[in-house]
């Protein structure tokens, strides 16, 4: 019973903040890079978690470094760069929303990859899901047709990073203490993250005359405490008390966040994408709909 209540805890609690996540990169590259906003972004997180758990990594068993270098790759390095790059052409309550797609990637990539059986109502509900995404991108680039949706597939691409991710902790990393797996997934992508950092010009005069470069770095140290070194935490935890199904159901919940904070932003949703929106997550909750 104590599970089956914290576990709602630890989904709000992800929602409000990953839900927030979207807006703040979208404020970080008014004043950086997209290469530049997910390698500090990876940077400061890794400074973070290995500040706070540095001394538990001698807690993972040699035959467990692959999944959490892997893991590393999958779930944080990669799609800090993809959401960034996604932004620059992407509004970002669009974004959120297409990262609904995570927990029907789940149930895919659980049947390709991890032999997890899919049934007849997770196959109906992906391909509800995938009807909604058509909808969501061919709908937003005709009322935005400034905006390349084809950059749409980084998130979709980052989404089934995350299902791989989610099944890799549950399957291989379920004895393995949330912060040990955050801290030993930067252990693998710091030193990456920081070349491409050196290789983004960050450390030129150039980045530091704009005059939005406070607010941008403030917003990815944000980003970095909140939206990723605690949020992958918490995470972790849930993955662990819960099932990689309801985990990824935080994506029901973040698109709420993220259209308020863009709607006060000045982004425009129309009533097609809403519609959009709720076939989106209708496919999710028919493919999920089980006992958790």
């Amino acid at each position: 019973m104590k599970n089956i209540n914290i576990k709602w805890v630890y989904l709000i609690i992800l929602s409000i903040i990953w839900g927030s996540s979207f807006i703040l990169i979208k404020k970080s590259l008014l004043g950086l890079t997209p290469f530049q906003v997910g390698s500090l972004r990876n940077v400061i997180t890794g400074l973070i978690l290995l500040a706070f758990g540095f001394t538990s990594l001698k807690n993972i068993k040699k035959k467990q470094l692959k999944w959490i270098g892997i893991s590393g790759f999958l779930g944080s390095f990669f799609p800090a760069f993809l959401f960034a790059i996604a932004e620059t052409e992407i509004d970002s309550a669009i974004t959120s929303i297409l990262n609904s797609l995570v927990p029907l990637n789940t149930v895919i990539m659980g049947a390709a990859i991890f032999k997890i059986s899919s049934t007849r109502r997770q196959v109906i509900g992906v391909i509800i899901g995938f009807i909604g995404t058509a909808i969501l991108i061919l709908r937003g680039a005709e009322i935005n047709p400034e905006q390349n949706y084809l950059y749409a597939g980084f998130i979709i691409s980052s989404t089934l990073m995350y299902a791989a991710n989610v099944n890799i902790i549950k399957r291989y990393l379920q004895d393995v203490k949330p912060l040990t797996i955050a801290a030993g997934n930067y252990v693998f992508i710091i030193i990456p993250a920081f070349i491409v950092l050196l290789f983004s010009d960050f450390f030129s005069a150039k980045t530091f005359e704009s005059e939005t470069i406070g607010n941008a770095i403030l917003c990815v140290l944000t980003l970095s405490i909140f939206g990723t070194a605690l949020a992958k935490v918490l995470f972790n935890k849930l993955v662990q008390i819960s099932t990689p199904v309801f985990a990824t159901s935080v994506t029901y919940l973040m698109p709420l966040v993220a259209l308020l904070w863009g709607l006060l932003d000045g982004e425009t949703f129309t009533p097609i994408q809403g519609f959009a929106t709720l076939i989106i997550l209708a496919g999710v909750y028919i493919a999920n709909n089980r006992k958790t």
